[in-house]
C-alpha cells in the first residue's frame, strides 16, 4: 500500500474537518474525516496513532480523539493496545487474500438477493450516486470518487434486505477498506478506469434485474481489486 508520513498527510490530505451534514453531529464529522485520514494511506499499515498530532491537526481534545478511535477500532482500520494508544491495523498478504475471498462472496450473494428485493427508488438512488462518482473519475478526484464507490456497494447490500448479511459484511468492510482504496492507484495498469467500467456494468445488471449476472459481476470486481492491491509496493 502507498502510504505517506503525517507531515505530508497534513498538507496532501483531505481537509481536517469534514463538510458538515445535515442532522451530523461533531462526533460523526470527526470521525469521518479520521477514517478518511487513515484509508487515504497517510499513516503506513503497523505504525502507531499520534494522538498529539492527530489532536492538533483536527483542532479537538484527546477525550473525542479516543472515543473516535474505538469506533474505528470496532471497524477493523486500527488496533488498540492496552495502555499503549493504538495503531494501524497491519494486514499479512494471507490475510488480505481471504478477507477479498470473503468479502467478494457476500457481495456476489448481495447482488442476488438485491435485485430479486430492490425498488424502483432505490435503483435510482444508486444511479444518482453513480452518476456522482463518474463525475469524480473525470476530475480524477480519488476521494470523492471512493466516497461515493463505497456507498454503492453498501447501498447495494441494503438492498439485499438481509440483516445477517448486512451485519456481516459491516463486520469486515473496515479492515480492507485502506486496500481497496490503493487498489485504484495500481500503476501497472487502468485499475481506475477498469473498476468504472465494471460499475458501469453492475449498474446494468441492477437495472435488469440479472441478479445472476450481477453476483457474477460483484464477485470478478473484487478479484480484480485483489489483483490490483497484490501488484502494489
Amino acid at each position: 500500500m502507498n502510504t505517506a508520513s503525517l507531515d505530508r498527510g497534513a498538507t496532501e490530505a483531505s481537509p481536517a474537518k469534514a463538510p458538515a451534514k445535515p442532522g451530523g453531529t461533531l462526533h460523526d464529522e470527526l470521525l469521518a474525516a479520521l477514517r478518511d485520514f487513515i484509508v487515504e494511506g497517510n499513516l503506513a499499515d503497523g505504525a502507531r496513532v499520534p494522538e498529539r498530532a492527530l489532536c492538533e491537526r483536527f483542532n479537538i481534545s484527546r477525550t473525542p480523539l479516543r472515543e473516535a478511535l474505538k469506533v474505528l477500532a470496532a471497524e477493523g482500520l486500527i488496533e488498540l493496545l492496552p495502555n499503549r494508544g493504538a495503531r494501524i491495523r497491519e494486514l499479512r498478504p494471507d490475510d488480505v487474500r481471504e478477507l477479498f475471498d470473503v468479502m467478494g462472496g457476500l457481495e456476489a450473494l448481495a447482488g442476488r438477493l438485491a435485485c430479486e428485493r430492490i425498488s424502483e427508488d432505490e435503483i435510482v438512488a444508486i444511479e444518482q450516486v453513480h452518476h456522482e462518482m463518474y463525475r469524480f473519475y473525470l476530475r480524477r478526484e480519488m476521494h470523492g470518487y471512493f466516497q461515493c464507490n463505497q456507498a454503492i456497494h453498501q447501498m447495494i447490500v441494503a438492498a439485499a434486505g438481509n440483516a445477517t448479511l448486512s451485519a456481516t459484511y459491516a463486520g469486515l468492510a473496515g479492515r480492507i477498506r485502506r486496500v481497496r482504496y490503493s487498489a485504484n492507484m495500481a500503476k501497472d495498469r487502468d485499475r481506475w478506469g477498469e473498476a468504472m467500467r465494471e460499475h458501469e456494468a453492475m449498474l446494468d445488471a441492477l437495472r435488469r434485474r440479472d441478479g445472476s449476472g450481477l453476483s457474477d459481476i460483484l464477485f470478478q470486481h473484487l478479484r480484480n481489486k485483489l489483483k490490483a492491491a497484490q501488484a502494489q509496493p
